[in-house]
């Protein structure tokens, strides 16, 4: 049996520094939540990048949103066989029991999932876990052209796989239900870890949010790019 090491002192220093700042103000939020549940209007699929963090980039609260992430924020197409899958499993939990109104799948910029497969280089490890996993992303790839290295073929490789993520959420017959009688919305995101840019999907192109943004505000860009009928 491995020799268990101490728990890193950096965690617990956070922890530290979260009850002595943000507990004392979030308090009665904590004990809301417990008392009568989770009941977030918003559900990301993200990426496992540790520099993507959905709860810093949109600066939410404890309960504000349902967060799924896996390598490369993919969503496989729908199977009905029983496949037991972590992502299917929090899909059927959010829309048919939390009832979110929107699902949001936020991709990035130097996705380390997507690199991999645009190089294809050896297998990690005997199971070849990475290339298994992002050759789902390979019906898009076919859209963006022939492979190769440039940072404009993985950026437009890195959205052309939301894109096909949210093709794929639409398999789902409790996901379509419930986006074609108008009670959820689909959306695609793209955020930039360099820079901090954030880019909305509208219709087929992605449009920056910024600060200064006033012609199109933010909410009516995530209309804009939503999913409505089965249509993007």
């Amino acid at each position: 049996m491995p020799t268990q090491s101490a728990f890193p002192v950096r965690l617990l220093d956070g922890y530290r520094d979260f009850l002595a700042s943000r507990m004392p103000t979030e308090r009665e939020r904590f004990r809301e939540l417990a008392k009568r549940g989770q009941s977030p209007a918003i559900m990301i699929i993200g990426c496992c990048d540790s520099r993507v963090s959905p709860e810093v980039i949109f600066d939410t609260h404890p309960g504000e949103l349902f967060v799924v992430r896996n390598i490369a924020n993919l969503i496989p197409e729908y199977t009905p066989d029983g496949v037991c899958h972590g992502v299917f499993a929090a899909l059927e939990y959010a829309v048919q029991v939390l009832k979110v109104e929107h699902i949001i799948v936020l991709g990035h910029a130097r996705c380390g999932g997507v690199r991999a497969f645009a190089e294809h280089g050896p297998p990690l490890s005997p199971g070849n876990s990475i290339h298994k996993w992002m050759s789902m992303i390979a019906p898009a790839a076919e859209r963006v052209g022939p492979r190769e290295l440039s940072e404009d073929y993985l950026t437009r490789l890195e959205k052309a796989s939301i894109d096909k993520s949210l093709e794929n959420l639409m398999t789902f017959p409790y996901v379509a239900a419930a986006v074609q009688r108008g009670a959820m919305a689909l959306h695609g995101a793209y955020f930039g870890v360099a820079t901090g840019q954030f880019f909305v999907r509208d219709g087929a192109v992605y449009a920056e949010i910024t600060a200064e943004t006033e012609e199109r505000p933010a909410s009516e860009l995530l209309l804009a790019g939503d999913i409505r009928s089965g249509a993007a």
